[in-house]
């Protein structure tokens, strides 16, 4: 088990750039945190120096309580997986597993019982005696892990290990990392731009922006209560609706300071007559496009507000150009200032 701290951290690099500016992060012990984020945020940096991959320019790093800004990777107690794996091409699967003990000249007898306890946990015994070449991408990304697993790292760092995967795999790796971590019980710092591999998988979110944290904390809160704009159009697909002030009041009047308004494609609802209509907002508009996703089909609507995104089950099938009204309840609206950070007015 082990936290991880970052205090105040920087990271400039030689053209004066500053990519990481007082950076302050606490990484439960035993937690799968994943940072996430759009290219270019901080996150792989971050990721780097805390692997000592990269070098802090200022600040302070912990890792189970010992200070590691000057302690080389490989006495830091962690693993790293890749997005490219990095596997020898010429060994076995045995062999770059194996790779790393022998290096660390751990005894031979040792070393088969280390490889022993992990190979049914990453379901390897039967490719031992094969090439990375002769493996699937799903196979070599369960080889790396099981390279990183065998140390018996107290801290696994992963950056993008399943970008390379097509769109089934890489469900299906998301759930044995799931089901990995919960065998470990160690901590796991995951590292992706995919807001949806950050959703299924991770017990905290640390959404990041041009190096700096907008949002930490469990994929619940981070989706249901998004401290401002950026995190609310990030996290959740289709991205959440946000409309400005001026055209919101085309159809309701607002406090105000008030300066956006947001609300989740999925709580808009197709207007039924209700007894609590005064919980409710009520408008109209005309389907522009419609996308199919099996059980669900994501509407472009036209309303007098502007273009909105709603999401409903497929049992209810509009086509373009249909009229249709619509309701909002009110307390699925969330309320911005003029500096896009949340306010809690509507919804009481």
């Amino acid at each position: 088990m082990s936290e991880i701290i970052l205090k105040n951290v920087r990271k400039d690099y030689d053209n004066k750039s500053t990519v990481i500016e007082n950076l302050n992060l606490t990484i439960a012990s035993g937690s799968f945190t994943v940072l996430v984020g759009p290219s270019g945020c901080g996150k792989s940096t971050t990721l780097r120096m805390i692997a000592g991959l990269e070098d802090i320019s200022s600040g302070e790093l912990y890792i189970d309580g010992k200070k590691m800004n000057d302690i080389d990777p490989g006495d830091r107690d962690i693993a790293m997986v890749f997005q490219n794996y990095a596997l020898y091409p010429t060994m076995t699967v045995k062999g770059n597993i194996e790779f790393g003990l022998i290096n660390a000249k751990i005894p031979k007898e040792e070393r088969e019982q280390l490889i022993e306890e992990i190979i049914d946990i990453v379901g390897l015994r039967e490719y031992l005696d094969k090439k990375p070449s002769q493996l699937s991408g799903g196979q070599r990304q369960r080889v790396a892990l099981a390279r990183a697993m065998v140390k018996k790292p107290k801290v696994f760092l992963m950056d993008e290990p399943l970008s390379n995967l097509d769109a089934k795999l890489r469900n299906q790796m998301r759930s044995e990392l799931i089901e990995l971590h919960h065998k470990l019980n160690a901590t796991f710092v995951y590292v992706t731009h995919d807001q949806v591999e950050a959703l299924s998988m991770a017990t905290d979110i640390v959404l990041m922006e041009k190096g700096k944290i907008r949002q930490h904390g469990s994929p619940h809160d981070i989706y249901t209560y998004p401290k401002n704009v950026f995190t609310a159009q990030f996290i959740g697909t289709p991205e959440m609706n946000i409309i400005e002030r001026q055209k919101f009041e085309a159809i309701a009047t607002l406090p105000e300071q008030i300066a956006y308004i947001g609300f989740r494609p999925s709580k808009v609802k197709m207007y039924e007559p209700t007894q609590d209509q005064k919980q409710k907002l009520v408008f109209t508009g005309t389907v522009l496009t419609k996308e199919m996703l099996g059980s669900e089909i994501i509407y472009r609507v036209q309303t007098n507000m502007g273009v909105v995104a709603v999401k409903m089950f497929s049992d209810i099938n509009l086509n373009l150009d249909d009229e249709i009204k619509l309701s909002l309840s009110y307390s699925s609206i969330h309320c911005f200032d003029e500096n896009k950070n949340r306010m809690d007015i509507l919804r009481s």
